[in-house]
């Protein structure tokens, strides 16, 4: 049974906070931060699951000042003053670690040198094998349902290709890196299957890390450990989860959200005729208005300040509010209006501690690839129900549909007929 927090004594909040939880995180939220924006001005206070307190940056200067300033506004979460409160099985645990050994929580020259060494694994990625990768996959996964008319394409597609092709590059083998896509999701949700997706991962990266010992390969693992400068097995396994779940389930919802948009928005119509140069702009836009990281865990103040007009005490969590700061009114006057291609945006962070480019550049190719093989094979996919009947995950932290059911003329398999695969559901199956 998961235990609560102990209740906060002296909160400087206790009164008005926003709880970051509840249904308009799903089916409002831009006009939720708005709200939040007019009552609480750039810095919210909120609470987390458990009556945790934070605050929620929602200004899109204020973002920056707090990513820019590693010293005052630190990664490093061993001086969050909540930490006598959070039982040992709180739900967030996995996004809120404590002495987790991964890049997440190391700073100042360290992390300088962690981050080079990620880098420089994932930029000897071959981008040619990266998009064949994913071609493939993405062929593999059509084929299942190709002649049917009709799926489900989150949980049938969306929700197992990334992780398919993050697991060949990473250097496991297809069949752990389909049972690793249940564990990842239930673990960047959140709730009450986190812990368990959470120790799986660990499981399959420590045994990864055993194989690519024993047997080097071609592979970021591989160039990862030969490139460790210092760093421990336990480390470079971390950062492996680190830049599983990262890399996943927002390039997951990326292209779920792109789909949708597409699917919804007559601006976008050209992309589903052959008008391949939309695909591009409507990835773009979905960076600025439907972003699938809605809310990152965060920071940490290392000494009393202020920011957005409010007194921020020595160890206070300062959550990430990606979304709001996106539609911040300072930076985009007309929410309204199409962005046409500006990539200000802060979906992929800002700073020293934001996603590599080698990533973002990964997550790109991966998802457009990923759209453009679903429309090349099904080119009049449509909707199988009204836009307004489409409905997100329940989380503050991503956004997500929970399902997209399209129909489309059925077409026959491109490959032999496929054996059962990986589900978006979790799946702990054989590991090796």
């Amino acid at each position: 049974m998961t235990q609560s927090p102990a209740p906060v004594s002296g909160c400087p909040f206790s009164q008005g906070r926003v709880p970051l939880s509840g249904p308009r995180f799903q089916t409002e939220p831009a006009r939720l931060y708005r709200e939040m924006r007019l009552e609480h001005g750039a810095v919210a206070p909120v609470v987390l699951d458990g009556d945790v307190p934070a605050w929620l940056v929602l200004g899109y200067r204020e973002l920056h000042q707090v990513t820019a300033d590693p010293v005052l506004f630190s990664r490093d979460s061993d001086l969050w003053n909540q930490w006598d409160r959070i039982p040992a099985d709180w739900p967030l645990l996995p996004m809120i670690g404590r002495k987790q050994p991964s890049i997440l929580y190391t700073v100042g020259p360290r992390h300088t040198e962690r981050a080079a060494m990620i880098s420089n694994a994932l930029e000897a990625v071959d981008p040619f094998a990266l998009k064949r990768y994913a071609e493939e996959f993405a062929d593999g996964l059509i084929d299942r349902f190709c002649s049917t008319g009709g799926t489900e394409i989150i949980a049938e597609y969306t929700m197992l290709l990334p992780a398919l092709v993050l697991a060949k590059l990473y250097g496991f083998s297809d069949t752990v890196g389909a049972a690793l896509v249940g564990s990842l999701n239930d673990m960047i949700d959140g709730r009450e299957r986190a812990l368990a997706g959470q120790q799986h991962l660990v499981s399959s990266m420590v045994q990864l890390l055993a194989d690519k010992h024993a047997a080097p390969g071609d592979d970021v693992t591989s160039r990862m450990l030969a490139d460790r400068g210092g760093f421990t097995d336990e480390e470079v396994a971390q950062d492996l989860m680190v830049m599983m779940a990262a890399g996943h389930q927002p390039t997951a919802d990326w292209i779920g959200n792109s789909l949708r948009l597409m699917l919804t928005d007559d601006r976008f119509a050209a992309s589903l005729s052959g008008g391949r140069h939309s695909v591009a702009e409507a990835m773009n836009e979905v960076l600025w208005e439907d972003t699938p990281t809605q809310n990152v865990a965060g920071r940490w103040a290392s000494r009393d300040t202020r920011l957005g007009g409010r007194h921020i005490q020595a160890g206070d969590l300062l959550l990430l509010g990606i979304a709001a700061a996106n539609a911040d009114p300072q930076v985009r006057t007309d929410g309204s209006a199409l962005t046409g291609g500006n990539n200000a945006f802060l979906s992929f962070g800002h700073g020293e501690h934001r996603c590599p480019f080698p990533a973002q550049e990964t997550a790109e190719v991966i998802a457009r690839t990923g759209i453009e093989v679903l429309l090349d094979r099904l080119p009049d996919i449509d909707l199988a129900v009204p836009a307004e009947q489409l409905t997100r995950r329940p989380s503050p932290w991503l956004r997500g549909l929970t399902d997209l059911p399209v129909t489309f003329t059925p077409t026959p398999a491109l490959g032999p007929a496929s054996a059962p695969g990986p589900t978006a559901a979790t799946d702990t199956g054989d590991q090796r």
